[in-house]
């Protein structure tokens, strides 16, 4: 199992978070891979931020968070405005509401922000990087069985409605060497949909949602999810997830059926943004994405496959 790296050199910047809703304390933390894995914070810093958004959550005020960072390794520009994100790829279903408020303004919702999100199928494999080793022992991807495109499956925009809510049906993710279970997102504001994808406008916040280690094992145990075996990371051990809890980006999730995984979960999270700030360069909007850390899955995207660059600018 991994051990729980941390990098105390992070740049930050300004990133927001809010609770509310259904979320017991809504937000992201920073995430990322290269240059920025998890602030380290005292306990006693960890639970005043926690009371703290708790006490957001009965209010409706805001709160600043942790800066957003590079987005990962495994980061494609061109994903489609799409709802449903699956295409076919099995697993246990996840629907996810995300809501997207403005901080500096009250938290009132901000219509027309384009949520990115995009992860890993239940075997560690992310499209566009199918001969990435995934740790332990996986089938290859391409015995999924599925007839999913390997350049774009599991990765997508949504656009806010006048609430600030956008909604995707996917899959809870597998996991891969050395990760927890987790799912990427960006934020942007400014663009417009454009032949089917989301073009201009800039990033206002990177960073990842997170799973309850208990709900993930429960998950796992399930096919598709149980032909992958090995040591899967836990929260504890994870190099970006830094323990804060909603406050860190573990999301809240509710069970479809409380006695049956399988029938899947609804994860909730308010994301609180500056729209007039951008997340540029080692602050997370760049697409190089950064390195895998040591022992990550490594690989070159199959011939054709969407190349990684900048993220859109103004």
């Amino acid at each position: 199992m991994t051990g729980n790296h941390k990098n105390t050199t992070i740049t930050r910047r300004r990133a927001l978070a809010v609770a509310g809703g259904t979320v017991a304390a809504g937000g992201l933390a920073a995430a990322g891979y290269q240059s920025a894995f998890a602030d380290t914070t005292t306990s006693t810093a960890k639970a005043t931020t926690a009371a703290t958004a708790t006490s957001s959550a009965s209010s409706g005020t805001c709160m600043e968070l942790m800066s957003s960072v590079t987005e990962g390794p495994y980061y494609l520009d061109g994903a489609l405005v799409r709802k449903n994100i699956t295409e076919g790829k099995s697993g246990v279903p996840l629907t996810l509401r995300l809501t997207v408020v403005d901080a500096t303004d009250g938290c009132t919702p901000v219509p027309g922000a384009a949520v990115e999100i995009w992860h890993c199928d239940a075997w560690g494999y992310y499209s566009g990087y199918t001969t990435a080793n995934p740790g332990g022992s996986a089938p290859a991807e391409s015995e999924d069985g599925s007839t999913a495109n390997d350049k774009t499956y599991l990765r997508g925009y949504q656009v806010a409605n006048a609430g600030g809510v956008v909604k995707f049906e996917t899959i809870v993710p597998g996991w891969y060497t050395p990760r927890t279970c987790h799912i990427h997102l960006k934020v942007h504001t400014g663009g417009a949909k454009e032949d089917g994808t989301y073009e201009g406008g800039k990033v206002n916040y990177t960073g990842q949602l997170f799973f309850d280690d208990e709900i993930a094992e429960s998950i796992f145990a399930l096919e598709p999810y149980s032909k992958h075996t090995g040591s899967y990371t836990k929260l504890a051990d994870d190099m970006v997830y830094d323990g804060g809890g909603a406050s860190s980006g573990l999301l809240t999730l509710k069970a479809v059926h409380k006695k049956d995984p399988s029938k899947g979960y609804k994860g909730f999270l308010t994301l609180g943004i500056d729209p007039d700030a951008e997340n540029t360069g080692a602050g997370g909007g760049g697409g190089g994405g950064g390195t895998p850390p040591s022992g990550a899955p490594t690989g070159e995207p199959p011939t054709g496959a969407p190349s990684p660059s900048s993220s859109p600018s103004a």
